[in-house]
This record gives C-alpha cells, sequence and structure tokens, in this order.
C-alpha cells in the first residue's frame, strides 16, 4: 500500500493524480494527507472529493511533521514548478518515493541537486511525463527498437500552440520566469524528453534563437498600453482580438481545454488565471527555434510557437534504413477546418511506404493519461518490453535542454548540457 501525500491542489493535481488514485488505485493506494500553501485550494479539494474530508492537511512549512504524522510512502509532487525542487529534497531526504509533474524542476542546478539528493536517498523520483505514453509515441518507440529507421540521424519536430492555449500562459505564473524557467523549460522539456527517449542519446549541445513577438507590452494585438489589466474586468476585452476569438460578448462560450479551467476563476487567494497577455512584466520569449546535438550523432531541428491557428505538430525522424512522418492535430485544439486522421507514415530507404493506423485510446494527451496513471499506481506493466516511466535523470535532461535554448538565445552561442548540469558559470 503506498501511503501517499500531495503537495501542490493544483487543477493537476485533482484531476491527474488525486481522482484516479480515489476511483480506481484505492486498493494499492491511500492519500494520506494534503499540502498547500492555500487554505482554500485545500478546501476546494476537499469538496470536490468529501471522502478527503477528514485527513490532514499542512502548510510547505510543516512537511518532516506531514510525513512524521502520516507515515506516509510516497510524494506527489503538483505544485508550482519552481517549488518542486523543495519537496523532491526533502521526501529523499526522508528516504520516500516521488512523483513530480513535469517539468521536473526549471533549473539545471535544481536538477543536479534532485540526482545529488536522490544518490544519498533510498526513495526514487519518477517525472510523470505522461506524454510518453500517447500510443503514437509509444509506436513511434517500438518502431525505432524494431530497427526500421535503423541508426538514427536527425529529427525535425515543430510544435504549435493555437491562440487558446498558448494566451493562457501569459496569463498565469507561467508568464515569469523565476516561477516557470520559461517556456523553454515548462512546455518545451516535454517535447525534449520524447526526443530523448525516442532516440535513446544523451544531448550534448543545444543552438538556439529565441523572441517575444506575440505578447508583452509590445504585441502588436495590444488594444492599449495600459498595465494590470484582467479579461474579467477589462473594458477592452471587446478590441481584444485574442480575447473575442474564443468569447462572445454575454461570455457564454465554453471553450474546452485541458490546462485553464474555462468559466471563469477558481476561488484562489491571490491568484488569477486571466491577467492580461499584454502586461509589461512579460519578458519570456513565445518562440523558439533550435538545434541539439546528441552523443551519438542524432540532430534535432525543432520549434515552438505559441501564437497559432491551430495546435498539433509535425514530426519527422530520419535514419539510416529509413524515415517516419506524422502529423497531429491536437483533439482539443479548436480547429475551424476538417482534419486528417493522424497516421504514422514509414519511408523505407528502399521499398514501399507504409502508412500505419495506430490503436488509440480513450483519455488525456492523446489516450496517454491512464496508462502512466497505471504505471505510477499499480507499477510498471512487466509485459512491456522497454522502459517508460521517466526518473531524475530523464527530468535533468529535458530542464538542461530547454535551459540552454533560453541561455543559448540570449548569448548568441552554442551552450553544452554537461556545463549546466555541473553548474559551470555561465551568466544570468
Amino acid at each position: 500500500m503506498q501511503k501517499i501525500v500531495v503537495c501542490g491542489l493544483s487543477n493537476r493535481a485533482l484531476d491527474m493524480f488525486i481522482k484516479p488514485v480515489q476511483t480506481k488505485f484505492s486498493e494499492e493506494n491511500e492519500i494520506v494527507g494534503l499540502l498547500d500553501s492555500d487554505q482554500k485550494r485545500i478546501e476546494l479539494c476537499q469538496q470536490v472529493f468529501p471522502e478527503l474530508a477528514m485527513i490532514r492537511t499542512y502548510r510547505p512549512e510543516q512537511f518532516s511533521q506531514m510525513v512524521k504524522e502520516t507515515g506516509a510512502t510516497t510524494v506527489i509532487v503538483t505544485s508550482r514548478d519552481d517549488t518542486h525542487v523543495d519537496y523532491i529534497i526533502q521526501g529523499l531526504e526522508h528516504d520516500l518515493d516521488i512523483i513530480s509533474e513535469k517539468p521536473m524542476v526549471t533549473t539545471c542546478t535544481d536538477a543536479n541537486r534532485v540526482m545529488e539528493a536522490e544518490k544519498k536517498s533510498k526513495g526514487k523520483v519518477t517525472v510523470a511525463f505522461n506524454y510518453r505514453y500517447n500510443p503514437f509515441h509509444r509506436k513511434i518507440k517500438e518502431m525505432i527498437l524494431d530497427g526500421k529507421l535503423g541508426r538514427i540521424t536527425s529529427i525535425d519536430l515543430n510544435w504549435y500552440i493555437d491562440t487558446y492555449h498558448g494566451a493562457s500562459y501569459f496569463k498565469r505564473w507561467n508568464r515569469m520566469r523565476e516561477y516557470s524557467g520559461g517556456l523553454s523549460v515548462h512546455k518545451s522539456t516535454h517535447h525534449f524528453d520524447l526526443v530523448n527517449w525516442w532516440i535513446d542519446q544523451k544531448p550534448e549541445q543545444v543552438f538556439a534563437y529565441g523572441a517575444l513577438n506575440y505578447y508583452g507590452k509590445d504585441g502588436e494585438l495590444n488594444p492599449s498600453p495600459i498595465d494590470n489589466r484582467y479579461c474579467g474586468t477589462c473594458s477592452q476585452r471587446r478590441e481584444c482580438d485574442y480575447y473575442t476569438r474564443w468569447t462572445n460578448r454575454t461570455d457564454s462560450l465554453a471553450v474546452k481545454d485541458d490546462h485553464i479551467k474555462s468559466g471563469g476563476n477558481q476561488p484562489y487567494t491571490n491568484y488569477r488565471t486571466d491577467a492580461c497577455i499584454f502586461d509589461h512584466e512579460i519578458e519570456i520569449e513565445d518562440t523558439y527555434v533550435a538545434t541539439v546535438k546528441y552523443d551519438l550523432g542524432a540532430l534535432l531541428s525543432y520549434s515552438i510557437n505559441f501564437s497559432l491557428p491551430y495546435e498539433g505538430y509535425r514530426l519527422a525522424i530520419n535514419g539510416t534504413k529509413g524515415r517516419l512522418e506524422t502529423q497531429e492535430f491536437h483533439e482539443l485544439s479548436r480547429v475551424p477546418f476538417p482534419v486528417p486522421e493522424q497516421t504514422i507514415d514509414y519511408f523505407p530507404l528502399f521499398g514501399s511506404k507504409e502508412i500505419i493506423h495506430v490503436v488509440q485510446s480513450e483519455g488525456g494527451h492523446g489516450g496517454g493519461d491512464p496508462i502512466i496513471q497505471e504505471d505510477l499506481f499499480l507499477g510498471s506493466d512487466p509485459y512491456r518490453r522497454y522502459d517508460i516511466l521517466a526518473g531524475a535523470e530523464a527530468g535533468a535532461y529535458s530542464i538542461a535542454v530547454g535551459e540552454g535554448v533560453w541561455r543559448s538565445s540570449i548569448e548568441n552561442k552554442p551552450m553544452n548540457i554537461e556545463d549546466l548540469l555541473k553548474g559551470s558559470r555561465v551568466k544570468q
């Protein structure tokens, strides 16, 4: 029986972790403690899950007390990104197992701290990279393992975030680098981890460019230079293309999205999810292009854009025996035009093209969420022929590439991944 304490009662905590524990995996897992800095989040969690109303609750400074009083064996970390490191380190010092939402931490310095702490602990760190579990992504891994592509030589990955989901990152705490590490860490670590895992190579060096093109005070669609606005009370929202694209005059439209709740703000303390996307304080990038070199010779060409008409990605992987291609239009992307079914197209170097229709499943992140939840709360599937759960090292390398992208874009030079992880002196 895992005795679980949850640190940070975010929407992701409730939907991705607490709900499946309570509804599917309660025979093997028990939530014994809740921790958050905001009492209102604790109250909301207990309203959603009345069966948790009587368990002990704690504030951040009471972590050790929580472990002692609850007899916890596992810590789920779903707090704001920059606070992950505090709970992970404390949990490892108590020899507990850690399940951390991605990104594991927000800086290479903290990633190195986690890896060093894990070496001294009886506990282990698992990073919930649920996008590995998407059925298309698992099929790609299996094709590579089967040698269909031969030795991997290059990857092209272009990621697209639409104007609803993309704008949401600039309405919340994610827009502050000190909290999120910037979007090359908060968001792109998903993608860097996928590539690292697919090709089973370690990133060595990254060179990148980044820019703030759409959001912030200089955004071309900013109705006015007024600062500190909120969508819910802004007198200029009818003049804002980002607002009117998704909201009618009576605010009766409900937009489907699994990252930010529609239909108003949750009653949290000193936190809103509708801050103006054109505020002066915004200085993180919303556009990146990057090249990553790997230790066994593969090269990644990557881009991401946070303000596009639709959401999804295009992927191509090249090897000495062939190439695969796939394109996804995201299920929640609100695309206003017909889209083709996603397939994987395989082109052997010599031979006929194959079109692979992947068996899909229900659930978030393309059906990946229910499967990772089984691995997290029942143990890894013993019949799967490859490792899929991510550990601390995988979390660290994804963060190193993300931080390298940002640092390279501001310093205009390549960044060595091992130097970043070892904490070499680089300009802030």
